[in-house]
C-alpha cells in the first residue's frame, strides 16, 4: 500500500505531518518567527499558514511569544513570534534516545562516571576531525560562520551572529540538538562539544545556554581573537 500524500516515508511524527511539519521544522530550524514570514517562506497565504499554526498551537506543538520592542514602537500589536515547545522539538528527536541514555547508564554503572567522560570525548572527536578542514579553511573572521554551517550540515540548525571584531564577539547558536535528551542525563555531551569548539576556533568560548537544560537554542559565546591578542 502506498504512502498517503503529503506523508512522509520513515518520517518523524513532526515530518509526517506534511505542511504542518515544514512549518514546525521551519520554526525549530530558524527560531521564533511571525506568521508574516513563515507566509513569505513557504509561499503559503497568510490564512492558509493561520490556519496551520492554529493546529500546531492545539497540539502544543509550538507557543507564542510577544517579540521584545525597544523605544517607542508607536501604534499597533506587538508582533506575535511563533516559537517551538520541547514537545515539538521531542517530535524531531531521534528514535533511539532511550536506546542511547540507558547505554550510557550502562557504562557509568558498570565502569563509573569517568568512563562516560571519556565516552562522550571520544564521540565528539570524530566530529571536530570531519569539521576541523573546513574550519581552518576558513578566513579568520569567517571561522565560526564556518563552524555554524558544518554544524547545519549534520542537524543542528546552526547559526553565527555578532561582528567577529566587536568587543562583545561572536555568538554560536544551534537551534536544533540531536541528543538533547540524552545530554539532559549526560551532559559531558555538551561539555566535550564545548571543548572541542574552543580547539577548533582556536579561541575560548563559553556555553550560555544549552536546550538540554530547558533553553530555546544552545549559545556558545566566541571570544574575540582580537583580545587575546591585546591581552598579551
Amino acid at each position: 500500500m502506498g504512502a498517503e500524500p503529503g506523508v512522509l516515508v520513515n518520517a518523524t511524527p513532526a515530518e509526517g505531518m506534511g505542511t504542518r511539519g515544514r512549518i514546525a521544522r521551519l520554526i525549530l530550524e530558524n527560531g521564533p518567527v511571525t506568521a508574516a514570514g513563515l507566509s513569505a517562506r513557504l509561499g503559503l497565504t497568510p490564512a492558509a499558514v493561520r490556519r496551520h499554526l492554529d493546529n500546531l498551537l492545539a497540539e502544543g506543538m509550538v507557543a507564542v511569544k510577544t517579540a521584545r520592542t525597544y523605544g517607542s514602537r508607536g501604534r499597533g500589536r506587538p508582533a506575535r513570534l511563533f516559537a517551538i515547545t520541547d514537545a515539538g522539538r521531542s517530535a524531531f528527536e531521534h528514535a533511539y534516545d532511550d536506546l542511547a541514555t540507558s547505554a550510557l547508564r550502562f557504562i557509568e554503572e558498570v565502569a563509573g562516571r569517568g568512563a562516560v567522560d571519556e565516552f562522550a570525548r571520544q564521540q565528539i572527536s570524530e566530529l571536530e576531525r570531519r569539521y576541523r578542514p573546513i574550519v581552518e579553511a576558513a578566513e579568520p573572521a569567517d571561522r565560526v560562520r564556518a563552524l555554524a554551517s558544518a554544524l547545519s550540515a549534520d542537524g543542528y540548525a546552526a547559526a553565527a551572529t555578532g561582528a567577529p571584531a566587536s568587543a562583545g564577539g561572536e555568538q554560536l547558536c544551534q537551534h536544533h540538538c540531536p541528543v538533547a535528551h540524552v545530554a539532559r542525563q549526560y551532559p559531558q555531551l555538551c561539555e566535550a562539544e564545548t571543548e572541542a569548539f574552543g580547539r577548533l576556533l582556536g579561541t575560548p568560548v563559553q556555553r550560555l545556554a544549552t536546550i538540554a537544560h530547558g533553553d530555546g537554542i544552545c549559545t556558545t559565546h566566541v571570544t574575540p581573537p582580537s583580545l587575546l591578542h591585546n591581552a598579551v
